[in-house]
């Protein structure tokens, strides 16, 4: 039998760009971002570069009738919900896709190309006076500190400077201006959403890595695709922003240079969702069949696992409630979700600063038993006091807990003792793979239950 077809209908982004043979920045990045983020992307190349992870090696700025021929057929045959801009090279180029824009009545990204994160000049000097009509067309332009300094003649150096550069471009004539602090130094990343009524700042730590090639297509490109599916503009630049710092965090590494962010790190984060939640599961599971009441606390144990890529609690799998002792054994309340878990879940995460490699932890009650049971265990256990900080910093405290026991052992630790938590000691076991949490908590289990 023919099957019947069951087309869907993605928001169509156009990004005119230039293409990036390693794959990182420029239309590459860009169609993996758009992809990543629901909608359907179109280009219109602007220019070939020859390069990779360590520089570029050459670039061939393609003639404008070729630039206006793929701009127009796209136009011709998409409802385009979006347009976003990046290299651009040269006065020719601006110009034309300035027309294109001002042609166009859908919301439109200028990401002012300039330069290369490897220093590499992609625009013509002569063509920068050109953006200024360009950035006049804008819904949003998102410049760096560099090209912020390039636009406006200030180059943002703290807060203060990056609101007055984005309070000139929107004088220039832009809906909007984000300028972005990833290039100005400092613990945090601050960008600056600048609009005619309002300004709001969005603060990130900064990931101590090389690893930001494509991060200016990516942000763009997510915030494009936020306003193809009808975002309000602030909501559009937070969802984008929040993709940017995980996507630099759970960066590619590929090449022999720095790699190159993770254009897709949300969808990836998402399809990983299930895997997790059946594996803290078959870790409940496995708990039930041991039977490890001896080691639930007063306030119960829960189990833990995140995503590969989680950052917030709420992107963590546990047992909604907890997992008690009873007359039958030691049983869960209820079933897993997303989000069930404060405390171990908070745990987890600070503990995934230092080896993002963990995913899994289980919390169990801590007492002479248990405590010499550690000894077992084939990593060494790190200590900390969550009590020596006072209310309402009690997240700080377990951060700098989880930090001051990490540096008291070699490598990562198998288990964490709480001695200040609220409901009296815990300790945490922590694991990479549920086999071997598992495997953690039988160790101290047929410890426990040798000395009763």
């Amino acid at each position: 039998m023919t099957r019947q077809e069951a087309p869907v209908e993605p928001p169509v982004v156009l990004t005119i760009a230039g293409s990036d043979s390693g794959g990182g920045a420029g239309i590459q990045a860009d169609l993996k971002t758009i992809e990543a983020g629901g909608a359907f992307g179109t280009s219109a190349i602007t220019s070939v570069t020859a390069q990779n992870t360590t520089g570029v090696e050459s670039t061939h700025v393609l003639p404008t009738d070729e630039i206006d021929a793929q701009c127009e057929a796209v136009l011709a045959d998409f409802d385009v919900a979006a347009v976003k801009t990046g290299m651009l090279a040269t006065t020719e180029v601006v110009e034309l896709v300035t027309d294109q824009v001002r042609d166009t009545a859908a919301p439109t990204v200028v990401d002012p190309v300039m330069v290369a994160a490897s220093g590499d000049r992609l625009l013509a000097e002569e063509a920068e006076a050109a953006y200024a009509d360009l950035v006049a067309e804008s819904t949003l332009v998102t410049p760096n500190a560099d090209e912020a300094g390039v636009l406006t003649d200030v180059t943002p150096e703290r807060e203060a400077e990056a609101r007055e550069a984005g309070e000139r471009l929107v004088q220039m004539g832009a809906d909007a201006a984000l300028v972005k602090g990833g290039h100005v130094p400092g613990d945090a990343v601050v960008d600056v959403l600048v609009t005619a009524d309002s300004v709001e700042t969005f603060r990130h730590p900064r990931v101590d890595t090389d690893a930001t090639h494509g991060s200016g297509c990516a942000l763009s490109s997510a915030i494009a695709a936020r306003l193809a599916h009808g975002d309000d503009l602030d909501e559009a630049v937070g969802a984008g922003v929040d993709l940017l710092a995980r996507a630099v965090r759970y960066n590619l590494d590929v090449g022999e240079g720095p790699g190159a962010v993770h254009h897709a790190v949300e969808l990836r984060d998402r399809a990983a969702r299930d895997d997790t939640t059946e594996a803290v599961e078959g870790i409940v599971q496995s708990f039930v069949d041991l039977n490890v009441a001896p080691l639930v606390p007063e306030v119960g144990t829960n189990v833990a696992g995140a995503t590969p890529y989680a950052e917030r609690p709420g992107e963590t799998a546990a047992v909604d409630g907890r997992i008690t002792r009873t007359l039958s054994g030691a049983r869960p309340s209820r079933g897993v979700r997303f989000g069930a878990s404060t405390n171990v879940a908070r745990l987890l995460l600070a503990a995934r600063e230092r080896d993002p490699r963990l995913r899994f932890a289980v919390n169990c009650r801590y007492d002479d038993s248990v405590a010499s049971a550690l000894g077992d265990l084939d990593r060494p256990v790190g200590e900390f006091d969550s009590g020596e900080a006072a209310e309402p910093a009690e997240t700080s405290a377990v951060e700098r807990g989880v930090d001051t026991a990490f540096e008291s052992v070699d490598g990562t630790p198998a288990a964490l003792v709480d001695r200040g938590a609220r409901e009296g000691p815990l300790v945490y076991l922590l694991a990479r793979e549920p086999d071997a949490l598992v495997d953690r908590t039988l160790t101290l289990l047929e410890a426990v239950e040798s000395a009763e």
